[in-house]
């Protein structure tokens, strides 16, 4: 529900990010930087599955990866590799 006297201009487009133990705001506005928050996202994804989560719904975040060319059975294995692919990539540190 918008608070009186609040327009839709004045919402901030940043997304909150905890990276490295920190929160981090990160505006995803272009191509490149919504396919890194997704990337991101899925990296958390594929964390949870390593210690027992599920996804309630549609493919597993370890099929997404092994759909980006990770080959891996089991996500615990799956995670170092995908987190390798990020650092190449630029997307983490």
């Amino acid at each position: 529900m918008r608070q009186a006297g609040h327009k839709p201009s004045d919402v901030p487009r940043s997304v909150p990010v905890r990276l490295a133990g920190f929160f981090i705001n990160m505006i995803a506005d272009t191509p490149d930087s919504i396919q890194a928050y997704r990337m991101l996202a899925l990296k958390g994804a594929l964390k949870l599955e390593s210690l027992g989560m599920r996804r309630s719904h549609g493919q597993s975040a370890l099929g997404i990866v092994n759909g980006l060319g990770i080959k891996a059975r089991t996500a615990k294995k799956a995670l170092p590799l995908f987190e390798a692919k990020l650092r190449q990539e630029g997307i983490l540190r």
